[in-house]
């Protein structure tokens, strides 16, 4: 709701009718990065289903709330200049790398158990839980 809020906000106050605006730097740059926010947040909440299904859900709301906190200083350091935005988005990559890591984890101890009756799931959750405070270094 933000993101389209601040979208409408320099769309009003742009000359032009639509979402053509020509010249304008700073809707441009609102729009861009109302859109890539977009397109991140289906692979984002894939694969956070994933992780809190298949191995440890209290790390993996940890890591998506994290990561909703890192989209917005992407978004409002992409309204500044670019080169704001690249923390963000590079901390984002790290949180996703980590939710796509619990998931094949969780996908391999199904597998351990199935075929070889072996269940490292505690180890694993405890690993998890270790490892996301570690989300907070930049």
């Amino acid at each position: 709701a933000f993101f389209a809020s601040k979208v409408k906000y320099e769309s009003k106050h742009c000359d032009g009718k639509g979402f053509q605006r020509q010249g304008s730097s700073a809707f441009d740059r609102v729009y861009t990065a109302n859109q890539n926010c977009g397109h991140s947040y289906p692979t984002f909440l894939a694969v956070l289903w994933c992780a809190g299904l298949l191995c440890s859900q209290a790390p993996a709301a940890f890591a998506g709330l994290m990561y909703l906190f890192v989209r917005q200083k992407y978004f409002v350091g992409y309204l500044g200049e670019r080169t704001q935005s690249t923390p963000g988005y590079l901390f984002g990559k790290r949180i996703i790398l980590f939710l796509f890591l619990m998931s094949v984890a969780g996908i391999l101890n199904y597998y351990l158990i199935f075929f070889f009756g072996s269940d490292f799931e505690m180890y694993i959750k405890t690993m998890t839980s270790a490892i996301s405070p570690l989300l907070l270094i930049p």
